[in-house]
């Protein structure tokens, strides 16, 4: 009878004694360290006894390498550092909005200590958590009142079901829309448990078609803007103050949810037609619902401003407890709302208008510049050349208008350029750029001038790999 191949594998105490994993012991811990052991000498029992013939057995060296190697990529965060190569500024997959310095300074602060959260210094009393940016949401859209929620999903679910559970809500076809992460209007609508009217066809919707909608079980007109599509050629769609209009005639309210969230024309940056929040409250909008991380630039969350009787409406329902942000988020908030009381002030110290300012000209500098010194890591690349190109804002936000950029072409030495990508994508720093025509291109619109040299860094890291 042949010997159990599986009294060969070494024991726990064995492995504990092996350099690499009784130094990993001191550094990390033992507990993480046994449990790692455990893991793999279970998976190493697993393939004993499923393999079709003999199978030679790692010995104690071998395994401790294999543990320690497990035991290192466990301690690497999934979430890393990026640089964003891409040319989307508003990138939903890498974050969206990158921070001022003013606001991680604020997030920094309220992490680290104690803070009157939802209390009051000067009485001693208990306050409400959402008076650190209400002040400031007031004062830069004029709207009596104002609420930050978890996302835009989170204030749009959480307005429905405080102030039209049960009733009917009028939208237009053309803007029941479905944006990225399967996030679908008439879904969270249903979730609300208001009950969806929808109005005209998908790319033409008249006033009278809302109007001829209206009935007793009727709670709102809402309007939606689009974000991620735009329908071109045969379309029209009802502007918001004849919407208004209506809703006050017939003691509805004018809900308007829209989406990105400008507190800025972005008009000064070559987009057109995004709607800004203090637009919307001076038309006449009951209640106006917005994004806080991508036009508006700070962290992500959900805005809610109007009236003061439905904001206090809002804010009393379950569901507010359930989607309220933290100390940091409203920190953060408040820090980037702070900076938009001098709009020049914003321009430069928040990071997304601070991209869109930058010229094409430095944009195309910074490319020839680059261009050559990245040519020169020739075990890596065959060329390195210095291109214009476009690219788009993302994050749903004005899908159709371009942005000129300036970018650097790289084409792979020996590599396929797939190879290269991901290479760049794993190494340190990593980097995310975009494939297109067969060349790996580093678009500086959204790199920070400060990475350039981190760009170069990298690559010259494969280099050396």
């Amino acid at each position: 009878m042949s010997p159990n191949p599986l009294r060969n594998i070494p024991s726990v105490s064995e492995l504990l004694e092996s350099p690499p994993l009784k130094a990993m012991v001191d550094r990390i811990s033992h507990n993480a360290v046994v449990s790692a052991i455990r893991a793999v000498l279970d998976e190493t029992r697993a393939e004993v006894q499923t393999a079709a013939s003999e199978m030679t057995l790692p010995n104690v060296a071998d395994l401790a390498e294999r543990i320690a190697q497990r035991i290192m990529e466990s301690e690497t965060s999934l979430l890393r550092p990026v640089i964003n190569a891409t040319g989307i500024l508003l990138h939903t997959g890498l974050g969206r909005s990158t921070l001022a310095d003013e606001a991680i300074a604020e997030m920094t602060a309220a992490a680290r200590d104690y803070v009157s959260l939802e209390f009051d210094l000067a009485s001693g009393r208990r306050s409400r958590r959402t008076l650190a940016v209400e002040g400031f949401l007031k004062e830069l859209t004029g709207a009596e009142a104002a609420l930050a929620v978890n996302n835009n999903a989170g204030a749009t679910m959480l307005t429905l079901a405080a102030l039209a559970a049960g009733r009917e809500v009028i939208v237009s076809r053309g803007q029941l829309i479905e944006i990225g992460g399967s996030y679908r209007l008439p879904e969270v609508m249903a979730a609300s448990g208001a009950v969806l009217r929808e109005v005209g066809t998908t790319n033409k919707t008249h006033l009278d078609d809302y109007a001829q909608a209206i009935g007793e079980q009727t709670a709102a007109l809402m309007l939606v803007h689009p974000s991620n599509f735009v329908v071109v050629g045969f379309s029209e769609s009802v502007e918001l103050p004849p919407l208004v209009d209506l809703a006050r005639r017939h003691k509805l309210l004018a809900i308007h949810d829209i989406g990105s969230g400008a507190l800025v024309d972005f008009n000064q940056f070559g987009f057109h037609g995004e709607p800004m929040a203090k637009a919307s409250i001076q038309a006449g909008s009951d209640l106006v619902l917005f994004s806080g991380d991508k036009l508006l630039g700070g962290p992500q969350c959900g805005i809610i401003l109007g009236r003061k009787t439905l904001v206090e409406q809002i804010e009393r329902h379950p569901l507010a407890r359930a989607l309220r942000v933290d100390k940091i988020t409203l920190a953060a908030l408040a820090a980037t709302l702070r900076l938009y009381r001098d709009p020049e002030n914003a321009r430069l110290s928040i990071p997304l208008l601070r991209l869109l300012s930058t010229s094409v000209d430095n944009l195309k500098n910074r490319a020839e510049r680059l261009a050559p010194q990245m040519a020169a890591v020739k075990s890596v690349v065959a060329s390195a050349e210095a291109v214009s190109d476009v690219t788009y804002l993302g994050g749903g936000s004005i899908p159709t208008q371009q942005l000129p950029t300036w970018c650097v072409a790289l084409k792979p030495a020996q590599w396929s350029i797939d190879r290269l990508a991901t290479a760049m994508r794993t190494g340190t720093p990593a980097v995310v750029g975009r494939v297109q025509q067969d060349r790996l291109l580093l678009d500086l619109r959204s790199v920070f001038p400060r990475q350039d040299a981190e760009l170069l860094s990298a690559l010259e890291a494969l280099g050396k790999a």
